[in-house]
């Protein structure tokens, strides 16, 4: 059984959950965000080659179908899939930041 399965069962198994993102991470993140999202999404995330990506913009939509087409993209539109270079606590992150903040850079 891979490592990386035996610790998510073991993560299960105890109701353990994963540290918080620190603060250097998140600011990192926060960067991703408005510079390589906001290539497409526009600057302020108002839409631009993508749709616009504010809190008001994705009321409505479910939470874990953000995480999948961040993690997967969308096959036949310019959005990639970005599982190779986040991880799924930086993806949750991204579209919690999304849902609720102020996206105003």
């Amino acid at each position: 059984m891979p490592s990386r399965l035996l610790l998510m069962l073991c993560i299960v198994a105890t109701g353990a959950v994963a540290d918080p993102l620190s603060d250097a991470r998140t600011a990192e993140l926060r960067n991703l965000v408005h510079q390589d999202c906001g290539s497409c999404h526009g600057m302020r995330l108002n839409g631009g080659l993508g749709p616009a990506l504010t809190p008001e913009a994705l009321q409505g939509k479910n939470r874990d179908f953000l995480v999948i087409t961040i993690r997967e993209g969308r096959p036949g539109t310019p959005m990639p899939p970005w599982k190779t270079l986040l991880g799924e606590a930086d993806i949750e992150w991204i579209v919690d930041y999304l849902k609720t903040s102020e996206v105003a850079p």
